[in-house]
């Protein structure tokens, strides 16, 4: 079966969007009278017409969109809850599935090329494996003058649903990346892309359900761990951030928040700061009116310590979330250190998010430390 977010069945669903169209056009004064058929023929051409072009557009949208990554999950039928697995000691925390290049136009020939790894990490405590997710390490993490050094890390999460190829190739974050490492306006940092989501077509909310899948304990204990584990990761808090568009900017905040030994910066694009249960959530909070709260981001900045984190929250003035986003401004004391991205226009979409990644790598790379070459013999 042809992959539902690849270009074949795109082409292949426009193309017979328009024979639909041109045989309905062909045929229709043939169809003409009053008889049953004629009026059957008749409305059998419009609909199936209709049909045709929205599946269509339905696909195209899928595809830019990145809601449904396989048909199973269109169809719901990955709708199992995830599967504990128990691991044994020594065994591999990150197992790479596939590798390709990415290069750089600056440097020596030999000291431009980085990599782009399709990984499946596993969660030593929670018991939830991120698959798939996407490692991306610039040419510096193997040029002989780094061999030694550790990295900072950044993990960028999708919306929901979303898949982490969009991370790559419509938001471009490796690219960006690289263009921010180029320009010396940020760190080379070892790039982390995912799903905020690990089971199947639930949306957590990146939380530890009670009962159900740690989502929180995967992202902010699991990961950080695996990193630092199978690659030259810093391990320090200070050294790792967030960033997350949507579903995946509420995520980032909460981590920095909830969690500042995990993460020290985090960028929230189009975010919002509460969640709620909904069909697609299914019972976040096992009743728990207290839990619900904890997990209310406006709430803890009001009401609880402040976490010496550094937030950047991007919006525009006619977004959704910007009368929150204005909410959370005045309510964040020191040490907690907040910045704004304000478009004047914007939606809830790639475009606008492709407009606020590369400020928000050059922010973050004041707030990440310099991984420190050896020095030259």
């Amino acid at each position: 079966m042809p992959s539902l977010t690849g270009a074949p069945i795109q082409i292949i669903a426009s193309l017979l969007a328009v024979l639909a169209f041109a045989a309905t056009m062909w045929l229709w004064p043939r169809m003409g009278g009053r008889s049953w058929r004629a009026w059957l023929g008749r409305l059998g051409a419009f609909f199936g017409t209709q049909i045709a072009v929205l599946a269509a557009m339905g696909l195209v949208a899928n595809s830019y969109f990145g809601f449904y990554s396989t048909w199973s999950d269109l169809l719901g039928l990955d709708g199992s809850p995830g599967t504990v697995v128990d691991h044994q000691p020594g065994g591999k925390a990150v197992s790479v599935t596939g590798e390709q290049k990415m290069y750089s136009s600056q440097g020596a020939a030999q000291d431009r090329s980085g990599v782009i790894q399709k990984v499946e990490i596993h969660g030593e405590r929670s018991g939830l494996t991120g698959t798939p997710a996407y490692v991306y390490l610039p040419p510096q993490y193997f040029q002989p003058a780094y061999a030694g050094t550790k990295f900072p890390m950044l993990l960028a999460l999708s919306g929901y649903p979303g898949t982490p190829e969009k991370l790559i190739s419509l938001l471009q974050y490796p690219a960006s990346t690289l263009k921010a490492i180029e320009a010396k306006e940020m760190p080379p940092t070892v790039l982390v892309m995912m799903r905020p989501t690990l089971v199947a077509n639930r949306d957590t909310e990146c939380m530890d359900v009670p009962g159900g899948p740690q989502a929180e304990t995967f992202f902010t204990e699991d990961l950080p761990k695996a990193m630092s584990a199978s690659y030259r990761v810093d391990d320090r808090p200070e050294a790792r951030a967030v960033i997350g568009d949507s579903t995946g900017g509420y995520c980032a905040v909460k981590f920095a928040v909830r969690k500042p030994d995990s993460y020290r910066a985090a960028i929230a694009l189009s975010g919002y700061y509460e969640v709620h249960n909904d069909p697609t959530t299914g019972d976040l909070f096992g009743g728990s009116a207290e839990l619900k709260q904890d997990n209310d981001l406006l709430w803890r900045l009001q009401n609880k310590p402040a976490p010496p984190v550094s937030l950047l929250l991007a919006t525009s003035n006619n977004e959704e979330n910007y009368p929150a986003t204005q909410q959370m401004v005045a309510a964040f004391k020191a040490p907690t250190r907040l910045s704004t991205i304000t478009l004047d226009t914007g939606g809830h979409n790639f475009h606008t998010w492709t407009r606020e990644i590369p400020p928000a790598l050059t922010w973050l790379g004041s707030r990440l430390p310099q991984p420190q070459p050896a020095p030259a013999s």
